[in-house]
């Protein structure tokens, strides 16, 4: 997991855009667009790292940067 990856993910693209790309990668069709990873496993944690974040924009009414760095803050206490 590449935090840079997700954190570009959840500013160029929309909620909707990275839940068709979770859809397809998981269906095994091409991705709409760029995701960065060594392969399909870290692409969908990247994706999926960027919905939890833009989710949680648009449900907690917080901004893009509050919410990415309580996403890093997570991950951090989840290994720790």
């Amino acid at each position: 997991m590449k935090l840079p990856i997700i954190k570009t993910l959840a500013e160029q693209q929309s909620l909707e855009d990275l839940k068709k790309a979770e859809e397809c990668l998981i269906n095994g069709e091409v991705l709409p667009f760029e995701v960065g990873g060594e392969d399909e496993g870290e692409q969908l944690t990247h994706i999926l790292g960027a919905i939890d974040i833009l989710e949680r924009v648009k449900n907690e009414g917080i901004d893009l940067r509050t919410a990415i760095r309580g996403f890093s803050e997570r991950v951090r206490n989840s290994i720790s």
